[in-house]
């Protein structure tokens, strides 16, 4: 998160830090705001920027706090779609043919990085929790509470949860049902070899 850095500073900070950055997003994300101080103003937004009554450390790590959770939802709202725009057509398969094409491994990985995005964003980011900084400046809740609700923090994160978990839900299914065509696959097998060794029997008799 940088404030008033000019454009050389901020890339070269990046290069910096890129030998440390573990599986990097191929798209980058850019959440932006635009902060004006005014002194014994009531703080909150006006027409897209937020007025501060004064810049402090405080209230930076607040802004970069409720900034970072927006491009992570931005994000995963993204990877989300993808998967969950690939629901109907699995479903219209389903109706039209009765039967799905591809294995289960496919969509028990599919199902593993759905569980990943949850656990990075319940686990790790913390989404919808408030910042250990509100305990020690109980002052600032406000502000907090203004950015959050002008980010729409909660509603895309219960909104992005709802898709995640119809998506594991239909995917289990999908999971199931191939397992039972394979369970019913491998009981015809063995009624089979059963059939055989009966009709060997007789042929030896």
């Amino acid at each position: 998160m940088f404030f008033a850095v000019p454009a050389a500073l901020e890339e070269e900070a990046l290069r910096k830090i890129a030998p440390f950055v573990e599986r990097p997003y191929r798209r980058p994300v850019v959440e932006e705001l635009k902060i004006e101080t005014r002194p014994q103003s009531a703080e909150g937004l006006d027409k897209g920027r937020l007025i501060l009554e004064q810049v402090t450390l405080e209230r930076l790590q607040l802004v970069a706090d409720i900034l970072s959770k927006s491009v992570l939802l931005d994000y995963y709202e993204t990877r989300i779609a993808r998967d969950f725009d690939r629901i109907e057509p699995l479903a219209r398969e389903l109706e039209d043919n009765g039967r799905l094409h591809g294995g289960t491994a496919a969509h028990l990985k599919r199902i593993g990085a759905l569980l990943l995005v949850e656990h990075r964003m319940v686990g790790r980011a913390e989404i919808t929790e408030k910042p250990e900084l509100l305990w020690e400046h109980p002052e600032l809740d406000r502000l907090y509470a203004l950015l959050e609700a002008e980010f729409e923090i909660r509603e895309r994160a219960a909104a992005l949860d709802r898709k995640i978990d119809l998506i594991a839900r239909t995917m289990r299914t999908l999971v199931d049902l191939l397992d039972s065509k394979h369970t019913l696959r491998v009981e015809w097998y063995i009624v089979a070899l059963i059939v055989f060794e009966i009709l060997l029997t007789l042929y030896r008799r």
